[in-house]
């Protein structure tokens, strides 16, 4: 069974979207989608420093666009998507793109709708100065009660030994000088705030008030969420996670436990991947696992969808 994932903020690089304008209409369909969003996809993908796209209304667009430009080399239509895979999740942001590709959303609803996260989400983490960190190693069992004690919030508990702090700059200071003990590294990472914690609670009002404006349909391919690693088969309730999901940790672990019990034997990640897909290898063993970072990577993915996907009816 295949299993396709969309990463989440912080898997951006300065021109990562250059190789994939080489493509018939990828360019054209990013400039439609630049003049709906009023934000220069193209420009942000291509020729945009670290800094600039680090910037959490520019990032989140950007990946959500990545994701599903990237998809569509692969699968057309949602149709083609529901009848080669067999299930769909993404990583925080990714959770917008996932809907999408499963029909839950339009392509462009879905990017109206991560345009405003992305905002709401910036000028929440405007108010006071927060950052993220990742922890290599450790034992959950030690790692959280550490980071309960420094005050900082589990953000992403990602399994494969790695868990993301959330917290005020001081916060990952003290982190990053006194870390738990068995965790081998800490890494700041390069986002704008301290995403999936209290400091986010005003983004979700914000965000539920712009989700309402949208009429969403239920999956067509399963849909796992970020919440719990549950299934989730109404279009309504998935829309209700992802605005919540703002100010909530993002448990990818459960996620991974339950392509496990659905019985996963292969995983694309689609561009800009390659943190799900590490995270995969550590943790989904017998899982054949594959980053579509840039176009040269289409015909793996291909032969990897011919021998692992449902059969095209």
């Amino acid at each position: 069974m295949l299993v396709l994932v969309a990463p989440g903020q912080g898997a951006q690089s300065p021109g990562f979207l250059a190789p994939w304008l080489e493509l018939p209409g990828v360019e054209d369909q990013l400039r439609a989608w630049s003049t709906i969003l009023d934000l220069d996809l193209v420009y942000y993908g291509t020729k945009a420093d670290e800094d600039e796209i680090r910037d959490t209304a520019v990032a989140q667009p950007l990946l959500v666009a990545s994701a599903l430009v990237s998809a569509q080399q692969l699968f057309p239509t949602t149709d083609d998507l529901a009848a080669r895979v067999g299930v769909a999740a993404g990583h925080s942001v990714g959770e917008l793109a996932a809907a999408a590709l499963t029909g839950v959303l339009s392509n462009v609803d879905a990017l109206r709708l991560v345009r405003k996260r992305g905002l709401a989400m910036a000028e929440a983490a405007a108010v006071t100065e927060t950052g993220m960190a990742a922890l290599l190693g450790g034992e959950p069992d030690v790692v959280l009660p550490h980071l309960e004690k420094l005050g900082l919030t589990p953000a992403n508990v990602n399994g494969a030994g790695q868990i993301v702090a959330a917290g005020t700059v001081e916060q990952i200071a003290a982190l990053v000088a006194d870390k738990p003990e068995g965790t081998r590294k800490v890494v700041p990472l390069k986002v704008a705030g301290a995403f999936h914690t209290q400091h986010m609670a005003p983004a979700v009002a914000a965000l539920a008030t712009a989700s309402k404006q949208r009429v969403p349909a239920d999956p067509r391919t399963r849909y796992v969420s970020n919440k719990d690693g549950q299934l989730v088969a109404s279009g309504a309730e998935v829309i209700d996670r992802l605005v919540g999901q703002v100010a909530s940790p993002v448990r990818w672990d459960l996620c991974m436990e339950t392509f496990s019990s659905l019985g996963a034997t292969a995983l694309i990640e689609v561009a800009p991947g390659g943190a799900l897909t590490g995270l995969a290898k550590r943790a989904l063993p017998g899982v054949q696992p594959l980053a579509l970072k840039k176009p040269d990577h289409l015909e793996a993915a291909r032969t990897l969808i011919a021998e692992h996907a449902a059969p095209a009816e």
